[in-house]
């Protein structure tokens, strides 16, 4: 039997090594205990080759067998051993082959799967345990193929919002935005504060009239993807810290009985995106193009919000975006009698409660 040949290879490789180097499992251990206090004496005399070499071996022949479990449990704990030992390409290789193992057992992302690839995500992706730290090419490799795979076998298309979460936090930490707001975006009711803090740091950075640039990149990705909710915490964590920590920039407090917002007298563009959410809540129309006449000398000079400010427009107030005929179809279609004119796909519209009325003078 091919599990007994296994056991028997894994039994001489104990008999043959001692060390105190003991090989890690996830919290879901399918090893039996022999297999759990595996000792990698080859990774601490520095035969990493060989032991990379023979935990992918033990694993395929555990997935061959479709003993799911163990193959997960010894590709984590051998992933964890490699990169505490300062091998990341060894690790991140049996990282990937972790996930693929995962996409091959044909389980679903609700079990504890994802709760094994949460874990092992969090322990080698956040800065809290530099030694075994996954980094460079294979991080973005193994992010890739985890969110790939949560996308195929769990409810979310986009990804799973834990991992995209567990993904984005450990971006935002080696503050690396760009990777950090592709997932941070797609995460969690957790993920806004990490996004706003990430983009705030990267503000202080640049010249203190720039803030509005750096805080919409906090806001539109939330609001492009219906999260209004995670919108507005992302613009209250940025401005907070903002007014906690510049104090060169002057901020005035204006209530009425159904809101509060903060002006800035100085950062007219940074006025916009607190109204924009404003207008966002009450989903009127005239409101959101009043205020977009208002502020156009403004958002013109930034030359880079129109594309999102026209998909805001859509979404949310029902405001269609132009879009220029496709020639050859407008001819064949006069042609044949079917009428012109390129297909418009309806416009996704985000239905938000409309609040209570208030006087916005």
């Amino acid at each position: 039997m091919a599990t007994a040949k296994i056991q028997r290879i894994v039994a001489r490789q104990q008999e043959k090594y001692t060390s105190p180097f003991t090989f890690e499992c996830s919290s879901y251990s399918a090893l039996d205990p022999g297999r759990t206090n595996f000792n990698h004496n080859r990774i601490s005399e520095g035969q990493f080759y060989e032991a990379h070499q023979q935990l992918r071996v033990i694993a395929s022949r555990y997935a061959k067998s479709e003993n799911w479990d163990a193959a997960i449990d010894l590709l984590y704990g051998g992933a964890l051993a490699l990169l505490k030992a300062g091998q990341g390409g060894s690790g991140g290789d049996l990282a990937i082959f972790l996930v693929d193992v995962m996409g091959k057992s044909g389980k679903d992302v609700s079990g504890g799967q994802k709760s094994t690839l949460t874990e092992w995500g969090r322990r080698t992706l956040e800065k809290q345990d530099v030694e075994g730290r996954l980094t460079g090419a294979p991080r973005v490799r193994f992010v890739t193929e985890m969110i790939s795979w949560s996308s195929r076998v769990g409810e979310y298309p986009l990804g799973d919002p834990e991992l995209h979460h567990v993904a984005g936090s450990s971006f935002a930490e080696e503050f690396e935005p760009y990777d950090a707001e592709r997932h941070l975006a797609l995460g969690t009711k957790d993920s806004p504060e990490q996004l706003a803090k990430c983009e705030y740091e990267w503000y202080i950075q640049d010249e203190p009239n720039t803030a509005a640039l750096y805080a919409a990149r906090a806001i539109f990705p939330y609001l492009l993807v219906g999260n209004l909710r995670s919108a507005n915490k992302a613009h209250l964590i940025f401005t907070s810290r903002l007014n906690s920590s510049n104090r060169s920039v002057s901020v005035q407090e204006v209530s009425s009985k159904s809101s509060d917002i903060r002006v800035y007298p100085i950062l007219p563009l940074l006025n916009f995106l607190g109204l924009l959410l404003l207008a966002t809540q009450r989903g009127s129309s005239d409101l959101y193009k009043q205020l977009a006449k208002h502020y156009a000398p403004h958002v013109k000079e930034v030359g880079v919000w129109d594309d999102a400010l026209a998909q805001i427009g859509e979404m949310y107030f029902g405001i269609r975006i132009p879009r220029q005929g496709n020639p050859l179809f407008d001819m064949m279609g006069s042609m044949m009698g079917f009428g012109g004119g390129s297909p418009k796909p309806k416009p996704k519209k985000v239905d938000v409660p409309p609040p209570p009325a208030a006087d916005l003078d």
